[in-house]
């Protein structure tokens, strides 16, 4: 009588215990714990109350496709590795699984944690009590551990889901101040008189990039028009683009000293900026209109592309490395050559030639050139939205990989 007693309060005891366990867990996840803080206590429910002895829990959801990671290691020496097949669970003795360190532990039980009907997490028990006789803890508990397994792992797997929705929003906020920052940089009103006409287009791609062009009047007889691309996406690249088309207006207004001087203080103000993080490929060009005569210098730029009306055509490309690759340039050239009137004048981003089509072909430099030749007499206000249609035919199915700035000008007079 007194052990049929004493095994009632036991079982008693027990089933509250694993009450008081739902509901600390249960309350635990309610106050936002972190994900290791709620692995502690799962891993003291298991082993000190019990006395499960081997643990190790994998899970997907800590990684990119479909690659196990293991989460959680009880009883064991080293680190369990990655596990790439999740046939590996599913084997019908038990398994082994290799560690860094020096031990290999056994386990005897695989518990899958399913979700939706699809496994996000496999529980590895290995039953050290077991081992010494008695009923095993894990068999014994078997419905309890799955229930606080799947609850756990559930709890884990929403918290993951609201860090990445909560990072996608900083991620959109992000990208849509870039993308109005970069909108601020492209100048709206271009020239369009006897002397040049000027007609640009910028078109972002959904991932915001440092794509920039820019035109502006030095005095009244010069004029300074420029384009460039900075390495990498995002606010920092905007921010970075932003900061140098201010310094660059800045130079040219007040201390304009030649344009191998303006590039060698650009050059040490991107590393100023970007830490040696980012760079800029840059391209400026200076036109007197008094003599025709084009001035220019190309860091690391795609060359320009200069089409004369007789059908020549120059591409652009004396200059330098881009600016912030190193700290000091290794040298600067500048190219100096005669705008005839009226030729055309096309500078752009590598969004439009290294594009590629469904072939893995880029549209390319000598296509735009050949292009050009063709349609140098299309109006100027037409002919940067007639090569973006071009570009749409040439790329077929393929999406756009990158932004595009082109600008398209003519020297009329």
């Amino acid at each position: 009588m007194a052990q049929s007693t004493d095994r009632l309060k036991d079982k008693i005891q027990l089933k509250d215990f694993k009450l008081n366990t739902l509901l600390d867990i249960t309350q635990a996840i309610n106050n936002r714990v972190s994900a290791e803080t709620l692995l502690e206590l799962y891993t003291s429910v298991l082993s000190g109350t019990l006395g499960v002895g081997r643990l190790l829990l994998y899970t997907n959801e800590m990684s990119e496709g479909l690659v196990w990671q293991c989460i959680l290691t009880h009883g064991v020496d080293g680190d369990a590795s990655e596990i790439v097949s999740e046939g590996f669970f599913n084997a019908d003795k038990g398994v082994t699984v290799n560690l860094t360190g020096l031990t290999r532990a056994h386990f005897d039980i695989v518990i899958p944690v399913l979700h939706d009907e699809l496994p996000i997490a496999y529980l590895l028990v290995g039953d050290l009590d077991g081992e010494k006789g008695g009923i095993s803890p894990a068999i014994k508990h078997m419905k309890f551990i799955q229930t606080v397994t799947n609850l756990v792992m559930v709890a884990i797997r929403n918290q993951r889901l609201m860090e990445q929705s909560v990072e996608q929003a900083r991620i959109k906020k992000e990208l849509d101040l870039a993308a109005e920052m970069q909108i601020m940089l492209v100048p709206k009103n271009l020239p369009n008189n006897s002397v040049m006409s000027v007609h640009g287009v910028y078109k972002p791609h959904r991932e915001v990039g440092g794509d920039y062009y820019d035109f502006f009047s030095v005095d009244e007889n010069l004029s300074a028009f420029c384009i460039a691309d900075v390495s990498g996406k995002g606010l920092s690249a905007a921010f970075l683009m932003s900061n140098f088309q201010a310094y660059l207006r800045a130079i040219i207004k007040y201390r304009f000293s030649g344009l191998a001087e303006i590039v060698k203080e650009l050059n040490k103000r991107v590393l100023e900026s970007a830490n040696g993080e980012k760079y800029i490929t840059f391209f400026l060009a200076l036109y007197d209109q008094r003599s025709g005569m084009l001035h220019y210098v190309n860091c690391g730029h795609n060359p320009p592309i200069l089409v004369e009306k007789s059908g020549k055509s120059h591409l652009l490309s004396e200059g330098t490395i881009g600016l912030g690759m190193f700290d000091e340039l290794p040298s600067v050239t500048t190219g100096t050559l005669m705008a005839e009137r009226p030729s055309l004048l096309v500078f752009f981003t590598d969004g439009l030639v290294e594009q590629e089509n469904d072939n893995l072909e880029a549209y390319g430099s000598e296509r735009l050139e050949v292009f050009l030749l063709k349609n140098k007499d299309t109006p100027t206000e037409e002919l940067p939205q007639k090569i973006l249609d071009d570009l749409d035919v040439f790329r077929g199915s393929t999406p756009l990989m990158d932004d595009t700035a082109l600008v398209c000008c003519r020297f009329l007079g």
